[in-house]
């Protein structure tokens, strides 16, 4: 069984540095795939009301054998449901459908700015932390300028900032913000959703190490102590992606993988989504 590293969140919880994300994966799919992950030894999965498959998730990991503490469950808030009560209302949906309890990790999946309601949103999510109903709450897509507003509200930052990174896109400024706040990054789509593995710079490293450019890219986030959620419903790279702690990194490797970045972007800006 692979020993996944853990890190431990500023409300003293602690999450797993790799995952298994769901995004674009259906309902029919979600549950082999959830199931191979769990069984590749993946104890985080990743999921949003976007993507449809909460329900699959839950399937997966109560057929999974696992107790329910020994699996991370991350969901997350759509733009259609900010303010109190639609917030509320959304988390209470996730919930059932999921049928696992109190989710690990809540997060707000864009601050949709436009809207002008994330900071009503986030005060929700406080509360139902507070209450006990989900153990951690953080964000998605943040940039600093939201981040700051949020903070600035409530005295309080978001455990977790899931955002896009990857060696096309390093989001320097903003991981530095987020150490100074004690925010751990997260990467979604830490592969930029396969573009960058055709690069030949980190073909090169991979082949160097007898690995694969996929396996190269998270072993970078790692060493950046940033986590990561890869998605693929492929069993064989579900488990490829999960074996990234037999090699080291070089300093050499990191330098070459620095000058990749080109501050390129495979989604939307977080400014420009509503």
């Amino acid at each position: 069984m692979v020993d996944i590293p853990d890190v431990l969140l500023s409300d003293g919880s602690r999450m797993p540095m790799l995952g298994f994300g769901v995004y674009k994966v259906d309902e029919a799919a979600a549950v082999p795939a959830v199931t191979t992950a769990l069984e590749a030894g993946y104890r985080l999965v990743d999921t949003a009301t976007l993507y449809r498959n909460e329900r699959a998730v839950g399937v997966a990991v109560r057929a999974s054998g696992l107790p329910r503490d020994a699996v991370f469950v991350t969901t997350k808030l759509w733009n259609d449901a900010h303010g109190r009560a639609a917030a509320r209302a959304a988390f209470d949906a996730s919930v059932d459908r999921l049928g696992l309890g109190a989710p690990d990790l809540y997060l707000i999946h864009w601050p949709s700015p436009a809207r002008a309601l994330y900071v009503e949103t986030w005060r929700a999510l406080r509360e139902l932390r507070d209450e006990g109903r989900v153990r951690s709450v953080g964000v998605s897509n943040f940039q600093p300028d939201h981040l700051g507003r949020i903070i600035d509200d409530s005295g309080e930052a978001p455990v977790v900032n899931q955002v896009e990174l990857h060696p096309y896109l390093q989001q320097r400024e903003l991981r530095a913000f987020h150490a100074e706040h004690g925010i751990v990054t997260q990467a979604w789509s830490p592969l930029g959703r396969g573009a960058v593995l055709r690069d030949p710079v980190l073909g090169e490293i991979a082949a160097e190490h007898g690995v694969s450019p996929a396996q190269v890219v998270l072993r970078w986030h790692l060493d950046l102590d940033v986590a990561a959620v890869p998605k693929s419903v492929t069993p064989e790279r579900i488990r490829a992606n999960l074996d990234v702690f037999g090699f080291a990194l070089t300093d050499e490797d990191h330098a070459r993988i620095a000058a990749l970045d080109r501050d390129e972007r495979t989604g939307s800006h977080p400014d420009r989504v509503s």
